[in-house]
């Protein structure tokens, strides 16, 4: 699996999967998941409103993973998941690694060749960049085995110059 980094806007992502730093809600809201809601467009809402409808009810949890259409997006699906909010009386790394790997999962279950994620839990949700540009590149690779077969090439979006230098830093490593 070859691992890119194209810092920027991944709402422009030509990729088959693109990964949202959504809210439980799944209905939208800001950073990430606000632009893929307003680039995507109504579509990808009013499969999310279905989810929360049926096997979601009381939305998604954080760690986990659900695939939506891409509506007008350059790909073909979205893969919602949430990110833990930063603690520092709390470790919630599994939590934050388990987004990576269960996002891969259903990207794979999918048929994903690629995927593009941003940088989960670091925006609003407070993680301090490095540790969250490093658990996300050991994550990806250490679940490159398991989804080998079908996707060939992840592209991690960092938004702005400290994502950017996180993310090469942990990739060149």
């Amino acid at each position: 699996m070859d691992i890119e980094i194209r810092p920027g806007d991944i709402t422009r992502e030509a990729v088959d999967a693109v990964v949202n730093a959504a809210n439980s809600t799944l209905l939208g809201g800001g950073g990430v998941d606000g632009a893929i809601h307003r680039a995507g467009g109504p579509r990808i809402l009013d499969e999310c409103r279905r989810l929360r409808e049926t096997s979601l009810p009381d939305g998604l949890p954080a760690g986990q993973a659900v695939a939506t259409t891409a509506g007008d997006l350059p790909a073909r699906w979205v893969v919602h998941t949430v990110g833990p909010v930063h603690s520092t009386r709390e470790d919630r790394s599994a939590t934050l690694a388990s987004c990576y790997r269960e996002s891969l999962r259903e990207a794979a279950r999918l048929g994903a060749r690629s995927v593009a994620f941003p940088a989960i839990s670091a925006g609003v949700y407070g993680w301090p960049m490095d540790d969250a540009a490093r658990i996300a590149v050991q994550t990806i690779r250490n679940s490159a085995a398991e989804v080998a077969e079908t996707i060939e090439t992840v592209v991690l979006v960092p938004f702005g110059d400290e994502a950017e230098a996180a993310f090469r830093r942990w990739v060149e490593e």
